[in-house]
């Protein structure tokens, strides 16, 4: 079961924010403490990678300098649709990534960045489930 993002979830991942069921990132930072927020810039950027434009660089940033564990939540209650990923993410401060990351992410999330001074946030995806069970994993 490699990891290969279908098209569904580029799609839903797309229209997240104007669906109502913007996606959740869970971090953490290097002794442990939890955290969670929403991104509504959150994206599938190919086959095997989530990405998301990091403009607050608050917690979520700090806790990924410190420890690249994530887990992604998508859930859209309207369609009974939701996926839980698990991956590695690295931290994106300059390059053509970051620059096609900002590039991708939507307007209501970019225009709250005027100076582009965010980060882009890119997760390599190990393990994927949905209902409960492993549907993808590395």
């Amino acid at each position: 079961m490699p990891i290969d993002l279908p098209d569904e979830m580029k799609s839903a991942f797309e229209t997240c924010l104007a669906d109502g069921a913007p996606v959740l990132f869970a971090t953490a930072s290097r002794d442990g403490m939890p955290d969670i927020a929403f991104k509504g810039s959150a994206m599938v950027f190919d086959k095997e990678n989530v990405a998301f434009w990091e403009r607050a660089l608050g917690q979520t940033y700090a806790n990924l300098k410190e420890n690249p564990g994530v887990c992604v939540l998508y859930r859209n209650a309207a369609t009974r649709v939701a996926w839980k990923m698990f991956g590695q993410a690295e931290v994106l401060t300059e390059g053509p990534v970051r620059q096609e990351v900002m590039d991708r992410t939507i307007p209501l999330e970019l225009d709250r960045d005027p100076e582009r001074k965010g980060a882009a946030i890119m997760i390599r995806i190990d393990r994927v489930l949905q209902l409960g069970k492993v549907i993808m994993e590395r």
